[in-house]
């Protein structure tokens, strides 16, 4: 785990034995795989200093060298306003931050006329705390979704974070509810997804889109529904959706892909979200308890998914 202090506007980090001997611009480039762009950004208006000096790109760093870095200026979005929703904080620090994302409110907005979206309520929150940042959001649920969804307070953060979800290391574990039974305990549903090109919203499976990969694992049989948990390699639109009613098992409310109408939106929760923290390496675990009322999801316990 990386020790680090906040200074005002600077997170300062006493340089650990991973650093010793590698040049700032190595941390960027290669510890932290910061696109070039963002880098020059940080080099040219200098937003790294080394034991109070402005820090040399390609000078090696010594043990314990104090590194102080430029992350936390005042970005006041004007362009999204804020919007108040009493919304459920799963973890926070300076960098990072998970909501537990309540169901029929999109993750960002679509268009101008989209103003009650998870975005502009993390910029209430934030705001509330005096705290005027560009969050933006690392991944996306689907409106109807619920559950752990993960921001970035910072673009070093943000660039961290976008560089681990390409590399497929965010783990999130969703809990659905499907309609019969499963032939398998678990298994990995295999299908490539591209656009359904009848309906503008819908996806389907297609030879012709792409690589999508569910893990599931059956938790329990009710009645004629089962509930399964799931893991992605891959975050498609709709991918758990589009692959359960593939196999004949669409999840239940979901009516978009043929599920029963028995609730009010599709049997989905993304209960849980695991992840290396891109600043100081300590392991992130976040469970996201059901919020739906009435519930959908009874009797399960996210903690020991």
């Amino acid at each position: 785990m990386l020790k680090t202090t906040r200074k005002g506007n600077w997170m300062e980090i006493n340089a650990p034995k991973s650093w010793e001997g590698k040049t700032i611009e190595e941390i960027f480039r290669k510890e932290w795989e910061v696109s070039k762009k963002l880098t020059h950004l940080f080099r040219m208006e200098h937003k790294v200093f080394v034991n109070g000096n402005k820090a040399s790109w390609t000078s090696p760093l010594k043990l314990g060298d104090k590194v102080l870095i430029k992350l936390f200026e005042e970005e006041d979005r004007m362009d999204i306003p804020a919007f108040f929703y009493d919304i459920q904080v799963l973890f926070e620090d300076d960098h990072v931050i998970v909501f537990n994302k309540p169901a029929f409110m999109n993750t960002h907005p679509n268009d101008e006329t989209d103003k009650s979206t998870l975005l502009q309520a993390a910029q209430f929150y934030l705001h509330s705390k005096g705290e005027k940042v560009e969050i933006r959001h690392v991944h996306r649920l689907d409106k109807d979704t619920t559950g752990a969804i993960l921001f970035a307070k910072h673009a070093l953060a943000g660039a961290i974070l976008d560089r681990m979800l390409e590399k497929h290391e965010l783990k999130r574990t969703y809990l659905a509810i499907v309609q019969g039974s499963l032939k398998k305990k678990k298994g990995i549903i295999k299908e490539p997804i591209g656009r359904d090109r009848h309906h503008a919203t819908r996806r389907r499976v297609s030879s012709t889109g792409q690589e999508a990969i569910t893990h599931y694992q059956l938790i329990k049989e009710e009645n004629s529904f089962t509930y399964v948990k799931c893991w992605l390699e891959t975050g498609r639109t709709h991918q758990i959706r589009v692959h359960f009613s593939h196999i004949g098992h669409p999840l239940l409310g979901d009516i978009l892909y043929g599920g029963k109408p028995l609730f009010n939106r599709q049997a989905l929760h993304a209960a849980k979200l695991e992840f290396t923290h891109p600043i100081t390496e300590e392991k992130i675990i976040c469970c996201a308890p059901f919020i739906d009322n009435p519930p959908i999801f009874e009797s399960i316990d996210v903690n020991k998914l």
